[in-house]
């Protein structure tokens, strides 16, 4: 059976409900395809005939303010780009290899709610773009959202209690350090490769018995019966440039002045791809110390004065553990 769109079905009870509540009414609302026309914005419902929006779907009523997380919470995510990698030394002495992130100006560009979409989830804008470097429907999607024009977008999904507002920056600040973050992107690309380096094939013999197959993968099936090459054999074949996701990376380090991230170990990308930073899944973070839906800076502070906060890694020397 084929799934049905979550969006198509919320239109349908809303249309129903609409309906059950104007059944009573003497005054007759106009064909059932003027309910089924919304306007280009992010905060209308549906209209009818004369423009007027339907009292069975009332506008949603979004502010940006600090709240309480549940443990059933969903947070958004954020657009980073991947600077490169280093190492630095923490205070024990101990080697952290690093990937730097620069986060920059992410704003949120949509929301999505279940009374339109079916979904609650906020499309993320990243960075800026010219007007003549984008197509005439992404710039008609900006100017209809109020949003400047955006390099990269992501949709996040969220509960209900995480939405924010159209226009509301995020930050750096957005994680705490010492959390747990999922980092999403796409793999570098490594064209057509063989089966040892796609597949880690050890190969043919380097000297008895091989003649011009020393990487090659050998033998791809049998002869009449099957008479065929199953599928998902491993051969030789493009590599990389897929989308990856690694979990449970550990931030190490945050700079709210320059909105760079620390992370420990390797992300997923090229230097200056985009990746997408989330809260752990399986390593989940301590709801007490995340800005919940975000962090909301004050209106008079001044980002270029802040320093860069460092996780915690205990009193405990891990090099005098042994003794």
């Amino acid at each position: 059976m084929a799934a049905v769109p979550r969006g198509l079905i919320s239109r349908i009870n809303q249309l129903l409900s609409i309906r059950s509540v104007t059944s009573s009414s003497s005054e007759s609302l106009p064909h059932c395809s003027f309910f089924l026309l919304r306007r280009f914005s992010s905060d209308a419902g549906f209209v009818d005939g004369g423009g007027s929006d339907i009292i069975g779907a009332p506008n949603r009523i979004i502010e940006a303010k600090q709240g309480e997380m549940s443990p059933s919470s969903r947070r958004t995510g954020i657009i980073a780009v991947k600077c490169g990698m280093t190492a630095l030394w923490d205070k024990w002495g101990a080697r952290v290899p690093i990937s730097i992130l620069w986060v920059d100006d992410n704003i949120v560009s949509q929301v999505k709610t279940v009374e339109k979409e079916g979904i609650f989830s906020l499309q993320i804008g990243c960075g800026q773009k010219k007007p003549r470097h984008l197509t005439k429907p992404e710039v008609g999607h900006f100017r209809a959202q109020g949003v400047p024009l955006k390099r990269k977008l992501r949709e996040f999904p969220v509960t209900e209690d995480a939405l924010l507002p159209v226009g509301t920056s995020l930050g750096v600040r957005h994680f705490v350090p010492g959390q747990f973050v999922d980092v999403t992107g796409i793999t570098r690309g490594k064209g057509f490769q063989g089966v040892m380096k796609r597949h880690n094939f050890k190969g043919g013999p380097a000297s008895h018995g091989a003649s011009k197959s020393h990487r090659q993968g050998g033998s791809t099936g049998q002869r009449d019966a099957p008479g065929k090459v199953f599928k998902a054999r491993k051969m030789p074949g493009r590599m990389g440039a897929e989308q990856r996701t690694v979990k449970n990376v550990w931030v190490y380090k945050i700079d709210p002045a320059r909105n760079l991230i620390w992370v420990r170990g390797q992300v997923p990308g090229a230097e200056g791809n985009f990746v997408f930073l989330r809260d752990a899944w399986y390593k989940k973070p301590d709801i007490s110390k995340l800005p919940f839906p975000t962090h909301l800076a004050p209106e008079d502070e001044d980002p270029s004065e802040l320093e860069p906060l460092v996780a915690d890694i205990g009193e405990v020397d891990p090099f005098m553990l042994a003794e």
